[in-house]
């Protein structure tokens, strides 16, 4: 049973008595509320004049939000939004199968519900909390579903392009309950019409969304005789995504039953069965016991992977207990042969697990992967790049290039990069290698890396699991970029595991920068990597670079291996040595910024700028106080031919310029073109820029960023010029 989470104050046994009362229900079952705080203070109440009603039509800073009534779901005034442009997710799902069908196996679902939903999230273009909730495991994840209590919950795109990058499904939530939800009901299903018409309305958002389904949670009563359109609206539903949308979903919550009863069964049988019959697959509700999954497969035949049986991990009624015994649940289910669904994983966050949310959430899903094992490999498609972004927004900075161009916290989930497969270990030894992404120290992209610090004799090496992939390669050799940046004579160097089934074999290749030698008997192969020059890079970055051709194979595995280079191997640690009288440090320190991979075919030319077409609207400009002046428009840009440009991925600058300026180099007002955002989609909007006095003319860069993390130069990139008189005019 979904059910908002309650305040602290009101005691568990007061809550279940009034739901009994309200359900009139001899049977409790357990809601799923709140008896903590969230980690992150909710907003303090103004004590200025209350803000007008929030009016989706009119330009502001892009956010997500619900739809709330069936009135505006069938108005379909959505579409008329100022957001909904920027609310599409524009990254395909990266699938093993062409149909985009779901593998033949036990499967996990996780279902975020978060505070009501749309948080930090709702952001589009990124905020600004430092410590935003964000899922990094993805490599333990099949379907993804964002869970509000609003009627119809759109998952905000920053999720779904994320999702989709690592190989995950993304689902809505359509939720009727209570008192409002029965009247909801009783005008959607008051004909076969009227559901079927609802149905198109949701595939419709679908579409124009990019998200993959939706999950149907009808947690009200409903009359006998309403159930037949009901089953009209879940068939009619699913049919019309599966011709829309290739590979999506129609999940049913077990919750109404066959009868117009709601009445959690907390397993599949003959009550819900019909629903899961027209259907995708059905969630079943939290309170199970240890012999249902048995029973549920049973009764779902050669369909047991679509039977999705719930776990809280808020505990309340789970089996196991929820919480850190999650993966006792867990067991259960794989050993059955069923698939899972792992409701509310932010409690880790919401209820500040120690020592720190970043250690405790590595360490639960680290319990998860014990009892589940991984069930996505990435890569599994080229190019291939990662900067390692964990939400892009543990971020207290972004660099591009190597360089940083701005110093200021944020998040923006759409931004994560592909995520490392890293191990979790609760019994590190001090002076072990520690392994972590790290979001505080320098990056060379984004606002993340992968740190590796500790000690390390000359003797040993150390190495850890980044990826897990699944790439057939063809003729063309294979290119390997990768930045790095370290300390005390620490080497950083890229394990490769290569296999073929054809003949049964497995290749180890080594990629390293220094001292061949000292691997040469560990390795089927060692390649020394090249170091190009790099103009613009940040003193202390290293560019390493190196190709191979491994035709009929699949790269399978990528790991880092931490080295040092031996004195007998090194002249100048040697020399070093020889002249110190002393023994070298074992202090070990190395920073990996990005991994590159891809094909001789696969180098990104982007478009000249004057093949873009980049407007500026609605335009407002400001006066505050003291004179100064700011602006706000929503900047668009597309390919004049008309074609979609294949990468979504922009970077905005502004570039503010003095009268007389234009064409002049070394005019500008601030030698700098000051970083604003990311966009995903052929939009951004800048609210209330800061105009510097004197500032005549501001130029807006549209930086393009390919696949591969390659970036347009700034001096070749499309720009909106902002001419000084539409200053003076509009002031």
């Amino acid at each position: 049973m979904l059910l908002p989470r309650l305040r602290p104050y009101i005691s568990c046994q007061t809550i279940i008595s009034l739901l009994s009362l309200l359900r009139g229900k001899a049977q409790v079952f357990f809601p799923f509320f709140k008896m903590s705080q969230p980690a992150t203070a909710p907003d303090h109440q103004s004590s200025g004049p209350t803000p007008p009603p929030f009016d989706p039509t009119q330009p502001a800073v892009p956010i997500s939000y619900p739809i709330k009534t069936l009135e505006d779901l069938e108005s379909r005034s959505y579409f008329e939004s100022f957001h909904y442009p920027f609310n599409k997710s524009t990254v395909p799902l990266q699938s093993a199968s062409p149909s985009l069908s779901l593998p033949d196996r036990p499967r996990v679902i996780v279902c975020h519900d978060m505070a009501g939903g749309y948080g930090d999230d709702k952001w589009i273009q990124g905020g600004t909390n430092p410590n935003a909730y964000a899922i990094w495991h993805w490599y333990l994840i099949d379907i993804f579903i964002y869970f509000s209590h609003s009627l119809v919950t759109l998952p905000p795109p920053c999720w779904t392009n994320t999702a989709h990058r690592h190989g995950v499904k993304v689902l809505g939530t359509f939720i009727t309950e209570w008192d409002e939800g029965k009247l909801i009901c009783n005008k959607l299903l008051s004909t076969k019409e009227s559901a079927e018409m609802y149905a198109e309305f949701l595939a419709e958002l679908v579409v124009a969304l990019g998200f993959d389904g939706w999950l149907i949670n009808m947690e009200v009563e409903l009359n006998s005789d309403q159930i037949p359109n009901l089953k009209a609206f879940v068939s009619h539903l699913t049919q019309t995504m599966h011709s829309s949308v290739p590979g999506s979903l129609v999940i049913w919550y077990d919750s109404v039953t066959t009868d117009g009863k709601l009445n959690w069964q907390n397993q599949l049988n003959e009550k819900n069965k019909p629903f899961f019959d027209i259907c995708d697959g059905i969630f079943v509700n939290y309170t199970w016991k240890e012999t249902y999954p048995r029973l549920s497969a049973a009764v779902a035949g050669d369909r047991k992977y679509d039977v999705y049986m719930g776990i809280d991990v808020f505990g309340r009624g789970t089996f196991g207990g929820g919480q850190w015994n999650t993966s006792v649940a867990l067991d259960v289910l794989k050993k059955d042969g069923v698939s899972t669904a792992i409701f509310a994983p932010g409690w880790i966050y919401e209820t500040n697990q120690p020592p720190n949310f970043q250690i405790a959430q590595n360490h639960w899903w680290s319990l998860v992967e014990k009892s589940w094992g991984v069930v996505q490999n990435y890569p599994k498609v080229l190019p291939f790049y990662t900067n390692f972004d964990q939400v892009a927004g543990y971020g207290y900075h972004v660099s591009v290039d190597g360089g940083q161009v701005s110093d200021a916290s944020w998040c923006n989930i759409s931004s994560q990069g592909f995520q490392p497969f890293l191990e979790f270990s609760d019994n590190a030894t001090p002076d072990g290698i520690q392994v972590h992404v790290d979001f505080k120290e320098a990056s060379y992209s984004g606002g993340g890396n992968i740190t590796f610090k500790g000690n390390l004799e000359d003797s040993d090496n150390f190495s850890t699991r980044l990826f897990q992939g699944d790439v057939l390669l063809g003729d063309l050799p294979l290119h390997f970029t990768y930045s790095v940046k370290s300390e005390n004579n620490s080497r950083l160097g890229l394990h490769l595991v290569f296999s073929s089934s054809t003949v049964n074999e497995r290749k180890s290749v080594l990629l390293v920068n220094w001292n061949l030698n000292q691997f040469s008997s560990k390795f089927d192969k060692v390649i020394m990597t090249r170091q190009p020059e790099t103009p613009g890079i940040s003193p202390g970055w290293v560019m390493q670079k190196s190709s191979i051709r491994m035709n009929g194979y699949r790269l399978t595995e990528i790991h880092a291996l931490c080295y040092r280079s031996k004195p007998e191997f090194d002249e100048r640690r040697l020399k070093s040595i020889s002249e110190e009288g002393t023994r070298n440090s074992t202090e070990y320190y190395a920073v990996l910024g990005h991994i590159s991979i891809k094909t001789c075919g696969q180098k990104s030319d982007f478009p000249p700028s004057d093949s873009w077409l980049v407007k500026g609207e609605y335009i407002k400009w400001a006066t505050g106080s003291e004179g100064s002046k700011s602006v706000s428009l929503k900047i668009t840009w597309k390919l004049k031919d008309g074609n979609d440009y294949p990468y979504t991925n922009y970077n905005i600058y502004v570039e503010k310029l003095a009268k007389g300026s234009l064409g002049h180099q070394g005019a500008a007002l601030e030698r700098v073109h000051e970083y604003l955002g990311a966009a995903r989609v052929e939009a951004f909007y800048v609210d209330d820029l800061a105009v510097t006095s004197g500032t005549s003319n501001i130029k807006f860069i549209v930086q393009v960023c390919g696949a591969d993390g390659s970036n347009q130069k700034l001096e070749d990139s499309p720009v909106f010029l902002l001419e000084a008189a539409a200053l003076a005019n509009e002031l």
